[in-house]
């Protein structure tokens, strides 16, 4: 049985809130009702132990109120280290980490694996950790949290969102004893797109964080451009999680129509498996699911891929690009392709490219990585976009 106590606190903004802390396993995930919460609330946390983690103080399970793509409140979770000695005034940051596509379902979210000692990427986590920074994990829409799957993988602006109402639900966290500090955000891969459209979304979705800058690996703005290597070979199980993933979060368009019969079937066996399980079972060719040879070239399905283009608002923060010269999964064509598009928007954005593959680069590129948003931290002024209004709710597609 969960035991669970209610706390009083009181945000940043000056309003009182409750935060549910939870003591046992439980129903920690299990949402509660959201009409009395607004969006970064704090609903609920839980302190857990992260033995794969050193230079930790402390960790905490989150959850807490974001909103999907149709601005629908919806309950998100994450999870929280505090650095054992943080970095003083000036030099301390909130990092918003948003790792790689992880799966669809099962125990695949951050704030899950970090609990049981099997997050793969953690080598940059422990880097910000020992230089001060507290790091804040969500875990995407559609993971951990029960009942809301599967994960919308290749929504990057739903993954925005996460982002900014965790950051806002750590600024509105007095019961997580830690302090305001600046926000950078970093991100690999899928979690790479969620940065970008988190600095895309932030002057009028979340204009009280004070980003200050982003560094994202392995983007591609376009999401045609991922439609070959994600329709077969090694990214064949990746093609259909994106088809289940961007399903869910439009699924108030008609998007299933191109699936068989069979496709359907393996669409609900897929959106309960994680990356690993998702890649040994359906190593198919993504067209031998649907109803025709390109299924990406649907009329529906070109409205939500042209939904999710990124790099059509410049972001007034600093944006670094990385990428793989030998990636085999995300073309490096189209991460140029991005740098192009932000450069003429007139985004102030850097690229780095790297002798390697997907994963190796994600490793590769830590170093750098961290000394550039070092700089963003220490040499930006706070964000001139947090004196911006926010003109509400973004239309529905």
């Amino acid at each position: 049985m969960t035991k669970t106590t209610t706390t009083t606190t009181t945000n940043g903004s000056g309003r009182s809130g409750s935060v549910e802390k939870t003591s046992v396993d439980g129903d920690f995930y299990t949402p509660p009702d959201l009409r009395r919460y607004r969006l970064g609330d704090l609903i609920r946390t839980r302190p857990v132990f992260v033995s794969q983690l050193t230079g930790v103080e402390g960790a905490w399970q989150v959850l807490y109120v974001s909103s999907n793509t149709r601005s629908e409140l919806v309950p998100a979770s994450g999870i929280v280290l505090v650095p054992d000695k943080l970095a003083r005034r000036g030099k301390a940051a909130i990092l918003a980490y948003s790792p790689g596509f992880r799966g669809l379902g099962g125990v695949c979210a951050p704030s899950q694996l970090l609990a049981i000692g099997a997050e793969p990427e953690i080598a940059g986590i422990e880097a910000a950790l020992a230089r001060g920074w507290l790091v804040a994990m969500p875990d995407g829409e559609g993971l951990a949290v029960s009942g809301t799957g599967p994960h919308t993988f290749l929504a990057a602006r739903a993954g925005g969102r996460m982002i900014l109402d965790m950051v806002r639900a750590v600024y509105r966290g007095a019961d997580l004893d830690v302090p305001l500090a600046p926000v950078l955000a970093w991100g690999y891969g899928d979690g790479g797109r969620a940065v970008t459209a988190a600095a895309e979304l932030q002057p009028w979705y979340a204009p009280e964080v004070d980003l200050r800058g982003v560094a994202a690996g392995a983007v591609v703005s376009d999401l045609a451009a991922l439609a070959p290597a994600f329709s077969r070979g090694a990214g064949a199980g990746l093609g259909l999680a994106g088809l289940i993933g961007l399903a869910r979060a439009y699924d108030q368009l008609p998007l299933r129509h191109i699936l068989t019969v069979e496709g359907l079937r393996a669409m609900a066996v897929a959106a309960t498996l994680t990356g690993e399980e998702l890649a040994r079972r359906f190593p198919e060719p993504l067209a031998h699911w649907c109803t025709r040879s390109d299924p990406w070239n649907d009329v529906w399905w070109r409205r939500v891929l042209s939904l999710e283009t990124l790099a059509h608002t410049a972001p007034v923060v600093p944006v670094h690009l990385y990428h793989g010269g030998g990636d085999g999964l995300v073309p490096v064509h189209s991460g140029r392709r991005t740098l192009i598009a932000y450069r003429q928007r007139g985004t102030e954005v850097s690229w780095r490219e790297y002798d390697a593959g997907h994963l190796a680069t994600a490793g590769k590129a830590s170093a750098d990585v961290l000394v550039r948003l070092s700089r963003n931290l220490t040499d930006r002024p706070p964000n001139k976009a947090n004196a911006l209004p926010s003109p509400g709710p973004a239309p529905h597609p």
